[in-house]
């Protein structure tokens, strides 16, 4: 038996982060080189905070900046960094993630921007004091099972819907735009479903997201047991709020955990999310598999089992449309980063393309001849 695993051994002291026996497998050969452990809790402007068994050090990220922004340190990334004596310290080396939660950015180069790293749950936030953006948190669904970590969809500020039936129906709502999630009403408040939630963050490492305004700042707070994090009321005229965070900080929470809240998401953009976007509509995916055709597009195609069921009430239209814009943007923002699949996207334009003028030739021939 590891003498580290033993019950009468003392725990490590990273232990409270999220550190076990594969971190410190992954470390070793960093280790041997008299390396420090650490998690990065915060990244601001080429430097980061890093919990080390020493306690909380500023690091210098220069000896990682990769050319690939997918790669650049992140809030949650486990480090390697200089042991004391080092003016500045320098992160060495960061230990492969486990997962990611990217999102691509505003910018018009088509990057991807890592939000948080070795995430368990992502905690998607959204406010009950304006009206539920389903087609949004499918959005953010996407992203969040893309990134490997597992979604959980709270709905912040219960308290303002004091109804025990509308409050049901709010949660059904997003339930039914879920599937396989949990929802969970929560009021930072009167403390309303933040045993719960506190239950679910024990667990790992989650990640709060979500729009400003949406109560991340409050919730964390709340289950941090202390204000920690800055809050500023929501505006009352449309319900948003301004960015009380301005950086991705990472928390250890009182009842086990750690918690990474982020800055308020206005853009949210897909970054490679195919599967994501799949396991969303899982329900549109299965039906898929009964149409008459294997490569179906859901549109006019005979035996098309999803647009059957849209028919007979089966499957909301509002799901259907909102599946077909999320496979579409997200086709187009992998084929601006995939030769091989732009080619591929243009080549079946062109075929859908001939199909229909062959069609629309062929309905132009028995007008004519019946006339």
């Amino acid at each position: 038996m590891n003498p580290s695993s033993s019950p009468s051994a003392s725990p490590h002291p990273l232990a409270a982060f999220g550190w076990d026996e594969a971190w410190e497998d992954a470390f070793s050969p960093y280790g041997a080189q008299g390396l420090l452990p650490g998690r990065v809790v915060r990244v601001d402007r080429g430097q980061c905070d890093v919990v080390t068994g020493d306690g909380t050090v500023r690091a210098d990220t220069a000896f990682v900046t990769p050319r690939d922004p997918l790669r650049v340190v992140c809030t949650g990334d486990w480090a390697a960094v200089d042991p004391d004596g080092g003016t500045p310290r320098y992160v060495r080396a960061c230990l492969p993630r486990r997962t990611a939660f990217v999102r691509s950015t505003s910018s018009k180069r088509s990057e991807g921007q890592v939000l948080a790293a070795n995430v368990d749950h992502a905690v998607i936030a959204v406010s009950l004091a304006v009206e539920l953006d389903l087609a949004r948190i499918e959005r953010f669904l996407a992203l969040a099972w893309e990134s490997g970590a597992r979604p959980v969809v709270v709905l912040t500020k219960a308290d303002l819907v004091p109804d025990a039936v509308a409050l049901a129906h709010l949660v059904q709502d997003v339930e039914t735009s879920a599937p396989g999630v949990p929802v969970l009403a929560v009021s930072a408040q009167d403390g309303e479903g933040l045993d719960v939630l506190a239950a679910v963050a024990a667990g790992g490492t989650s990640v709060l997201i979500g729009q400003s305004g949406a109560g991340k700042s409050t919730l964390a707070n709340a289950l941090l047991g202390e204000d920690v994090m800055d809050v500023r009321a929501a505006r009352d005229v449309d319900g948003k709020g301004r960015h009380t965070t301005t950086t991705r900080n990472l928390l250890a929470l009182p009842g086990g955990g750690v918690l990474i809240d982020t800055p308020g998401l206005r853009g949210v953009g897909l970054w490679d999310a195919g599967s994501g976007v799949g396991q969303v509509f899982s329900e549109i995916e299965e039906l898929a598999e009964d149409c008459r055709f294997h490569d179906c597009a859901h549109g006019s195609e005979p035996g098309c089992a999803v647009i059957e069921a849209v028919e007979t009430g089966a499957l909301p239209e509002r799901r259907l449309g909102s599946y077909r814009k999320l496979l579409r943007e997200n086709q187009r923002i992998v084929a601006k980063t995939d030769a091989r699949l732009r080619a591929e996207i243009r080549k079946d334009w062109k075929r859908k393309g001939a199909i229909g003028r062959a069609a629309l030739e062929a309905k132009r021939g028995g007008d004519s001849r019946r006339r």
